[in-house]
């Protein structure tokens, strides 16, 4: 009997994943993948967006079944910047979500309008991070490239483009841009028009709703990635709200993705509006919302510092003894401090490496549990913390999360959620089933829980008042 496959995309940093679903019985039946090559150096970070093309080309290859997809969405890493010309192509490579050098141009956005301005009229607090801020960045410092601009892209808008030859995004994706307001669900015309933006409406794409066609693959896209012509292509989002969907998450149940970064996040039924910047108030991929916070130092510093100490990630203690790491790297998105670095803490004769590796997973997990406790739902310690992620296949993160938590802790088997989100939104939009009971056949919940351990509390004692004396956090 003939199957009907859907796949979805998962542009990461570092990766782009194609995950190819058997739509009636959500069975994964193929998967593909191919990396790419970003510059990251004192605290820029970029690509060629065309290394993402060539990337999915790659990955739809390796699935083996790309000529047999009926449809396909794409879930992309947020906020980044792709500035396109009166030609349609890029006219530098893209800025990235943990690209650092906006700091100043988000702090002046910020001071101009006012935190809580920017928290109830757009749904969150600007930082580096954002496209807004990038953009800022961009026109103060590459002032030709900007006057040349006629288009402005996130990259699963670019990649959507390039499949089906629309400008399309989500409310999701917009949501991380900030110019386009949670509360309002539009484009807001006081960002659009600020001194330090100016963006004409027409450079921006589409907005549609959750299962809305963005159109249909275009003859030289289906030349190129082996997809056939008139494949329905679905609006794509956010890799994080594409996480979401995949797990078919229900509102207030908690979640940790640890990655490249480190993100904590739950659906919810109203919006957020956190003054404080620490938690994001982003809109999710069905409607609904998804208050989030995201670091930027999660199993990288792990590595590094276990490079550094010329040990395995894996080698680390069973605890810190009285170690701290604030495990900063690369800067911080939560708490906001892109120019802050790394620090150890509560040395003595009698600490051991293996203890250091130790307190660096800590402290990575530290700021993301902090900022649950401000997610509406989400602190509920009776409730489980899905964990997410390359991460949460160690036994040493589970154990961590668990153990600062005081919280069951579920694993979730599938691996490539952000692309098996994006496979729902994908079916969802060819039979026009509703996006969370596809979500639920497709199980991406399924899994395991750990059963709850004592919370340590002297652990996170001793991380929270290192982080008060070193940044006042």
């Amino acid at each position: 009997m003939p199957r009907t496959l859907v796949a979805g995309v998962d542009c990461s940093t570092q990766a782009t994943k194609v995950t190819v679903v058997d739509v009636a019985t959500g069975e994964q039946v193929a998967h593909g993948r191919a990396g790419h090559a970003v510059h990251h150096e004192a605290g820029a970070s970029e690509t060629d967006p065309e290394v993402w093309w060539v990337a999915l080309r790659e990955a739809l290859a390796a699935t083996g079944v790309a000529s047999q997809i009926e449809a396909l969405s794409v879930g992309g890493q947020q906020h980044g910047l792709i500035a396109l010309g009166a030609d349609g192509y890029p006219l530098r490579p893209a800025v990235l979500w943990n690209d650092t050098r906006s700091a100043s141009d988000a702090a002046g956005l910020v001071a101009d309008l006012g935190a809580p301005w920017w928290a109830e009229e757009i749904g969150s607090v600007p930082v580096a991070a954002f496209t807004v801020s990038s953009w800022a960045w961009l026109r103060r410092v590459e002032p030709d490239v900007a006057a040349a601009t006629r288009a402005l892209r996130l990259p699963h808008d670019w990649l959507t483009g390039r499949l089906c030859g629309g400008a399309v995004t989500d409310r999701g994706d917009a949501s991380g841009t900030g110019w386009w307001s949670v509360p309002r669900g539009a484009y807001h015309d006081d960002v659009l028009t600020h001194e330090r933006v100016r963006i004409e409406r027409e450079w921006l794409p589409v907005v549609h709703g959750p299962a809305e066609r963005a159109g249909a693959v275009i003859g030289d896209a289906a030349t190129a990635s082996g997809l056939a012509a008139g494949t329905l292509v679905g609006p794509g989002t956010g890799d994080n709200m594409a996480a979401a969907l995949g797990l078919a998450l229900d509102p207030g149940t908690a979640v940790i993705s640890l990655g490249t970064s480190g993100t904590a996040y739950a659906v919810t039924d109203r919006p957020a509006a956190d003054p404080t910047g620490v938690v994001a108030g982003f809109a999710d991929a069905t409607g609904r919302h998804l208050p989030l916070a995201c670091t930027l130092n999660a199993t990288l510093a792990v590595e590094r510092v276990a490079t550094w100490l010329d040990l395995d990630r894996d080698d680390a203690a069973g605890d810190s003894g009285t170690a701290v790491v604030v495990p900063f790297l690369d800067g911080e998105r939560t708490p906001d401090l892109p120019a802050a670095t790394g620090s150890i803490l509560g040395l003595t004769h009698a600490t051991t490496r293996q203890q250091v590796l130790r307190a660096v997973y800590e402290g990575a997990v530290v700021s993301l549990l902090d900022a649950l406790e401000r997610i509406d739902g989400a602190g509920d310690r009776a409730r489980p913390i899905v964990l997410i992620g390359g991460g949460a296949r160690s036994q040493i993160w589970q154990e961590v999360v668990g153990r600062l938590s005081g919280r069951p802790v579920e694993v979730p088997v599938a691996d490539e959620l952000v692309a098996l989100g994006a496979a729902v939104q994908a079916a969802a939009c060819l039979t026009g089933d509703d996006l969370m009971d596809v979500a639920r056949r497709f199980g991406g919940r399924a899994g395991r829980v750990l059963d709850p351990v004592a919370r340590d509390d002297g652990a996170l004692d001793r991380h929270h008042r290192a982080r008060a004396t070193l940044h006042g956090t």
